[in-house]
């Protein structure tokens, strides 16, 4: 589409100032299961978002039609949206900032150009280990996803911004039984760098952790003292991540409304923001409105640092956008704890009677982003002495989202990306109530 004859049309109809997003996405995906292939697909899309400003009113437009015969009736439709707009908040088209950080490392052409036939191998091959790994493994699905995506920013101001990235994940679920108990495991391995994936690791790591899990069953209802392994971590963050959005602070749906400045966490506990992680396609030198984004400590030592923003939420609370604004939305883009100095086993050694919590189920249902309780379902091993002696499931784990932050003796250097896009390692809380039997 001819960007530029829709601005001229745009500013001849009275719009103040047009942004055009436009948003290509190449996507793969795989799935073996049981050692057959089960599905393969690619898809290419492509998105154009526009938005203009009409009398201090801003008009949105969507549409996956790339025709300049459109062009007209994008403009009518701006004009048309903006009218019925009765938003008090001053709509605004950004001009840019003086620089944006150079990300070169964030698209991988060697993995786009990796034949197709070799990563189906790989999935097959990941399939194998599992089932070679242990006779204990019933059913194995494995799985492999890449994408690929462009951004292009332009607006009347005279901002035009690129950025592409790439990535992918690897890794497989499986179902491990004896004869009177049955588990599911799952691990996976994200990169834009296919030499980062050991297929090996994945299996054995996945498939030791389902036997481990044979046999779990509820423990008495009391406190213990918990470790919340790196991927429960992320579960648990993840349903508490849009606590950070100033939107949700403004409209009263955050725990963290007045407690800038305040200490929220342990000193311990720092939780940062990284747009510019490597290898994330997370990652990007600007947000949807063209604002660069920055590297920020969300919460540094225990202490709430900053919320994130956009350029409408800045504006109401008197500071610069931190370049989070997405969509209609206020989002973090890559969040991640940064490491301690202890390893997990030091963790587990310092555990007189306790429970190792590695998977948390029902997050988003059982956590409470206004108050901060959560009650989620739980399992996990019980510690003895810094010793896992036995599985634990059908417990339930409470507590309030403020309090387990503060509650952090200690922060684990066993750092991983999750599924949730959400990068942590393990830590120990001094004690939560766990109900059971």
């Amino acid at each position: 589409m001819n960007f530029e004859r829709l601005f001229a049309l745009a500013k001849q109809k009275g719009i103040e100032d047009v942004q055009v997003y436009l948003v290509n996405r190449s996507e793969l995906s795989i799935e073996v299961f049981d050692g057959e292939l089960d599905k393969y697909e690619i898809a290419d899309t492509t998105t154009l978002s526009i938005k203009g400003v009409y009398h201090k009113r801003m008009g949105t437009f969507s549409t996956e039609v790339l025709d300049d015969s459109l062009i007209e009736s994008i403009v009518d439709n701006l004009i048309a949206n903006a009218s019925i707009i009765d938003s008090l908040d001053e709509a605004v088209i950004y001009a840019g900032d003086l620089e944006y950080h150079v990300l070169d490392d964030l698209f991988n052409e060697e993995l786009t150009k990796m034949d197709v036939a070799n990563k189906i191998a790989k999935v097959k091959q990941l399939d194998q280990l599992f089932h070679q790994a242990n006779p204990l493994v019933s059913i194995v699905e494995t799985m492999y996803s890449e994408s690929t995506r462009t951004v292009l920013l332009q607006n009347t101001k005279g901002l035009k911004l690129e950025n592409k990235v790439n990535s992918a994940m690897i890794g497989g679920q499986i179902i491990v039984k004896n004869e009177s108990d049955q588990r599911t495991a799952f691990d996976l391995a994200i990169s834009n760098d296919f030499a980062d994936f050991d297929l090996e690791k994945i299996a054995k790591e996945a498939v030791e952790s389902g036997v481990r899990k044979l046999g779990a069953k509820p423990i008495p209802s009391k406190n213990y003292e918990i470790i919340l392994d790196k991927d429960a971590l992320a579960t648990l963050l993840s349903a508490f991540q849009n606590v950070f959005s100033a939107e949700a602070v403004q409209k009263g749906l955050s725990l963290l409304k007045g407690k800038l400045g305040s200490t929220i966490g342990s000193s311990l506990f720092t939780l940062v923001d990284d747009p510019f992680m490597k290898k994330s396609s997370r990652s990007r030198s600007f947000d949807d409105e063209g604002v660069a984004t920055k590297y920020k400590e969300l919460i540094k030592a225990g202490v709430l640092e900053t919320y994130l923003h956009n350029l409408t939420t800045a504006k109401k609370d008197g500071v610069v956008s931190t370049g989070n604004g997405f969509g209609t939305s206020v989002s973090a883009i890559n969040l991640k704890v940064l490491p301690g100095e202890h390893s997990y086993q030091d963790l587990l050694s310092s555990m007189k009677e306790g429970i190792v919590i590695t998977d948390l189920q029902g997050a988003h249902a059982g956590a409470n982003p206004v108050s901060g309780d959560f009650s989620l379902q739980a399992t996990g091993f019980l510690v003895e002495n810094g010793v896992e002696i036995k599985p634990v499931a059908l417990i339930t784990i409470a507590g309030n989202f403020i309090k387990l932050l503060q509650d952090i003796t200690a922060v684990g250097n066993d750092i991983k990306t999750g599924y949730y896009g959400i990068t942590c390692p393990s830590v120990k809380i001094l004690s939560l109530p766990v109900s059971g039997i």
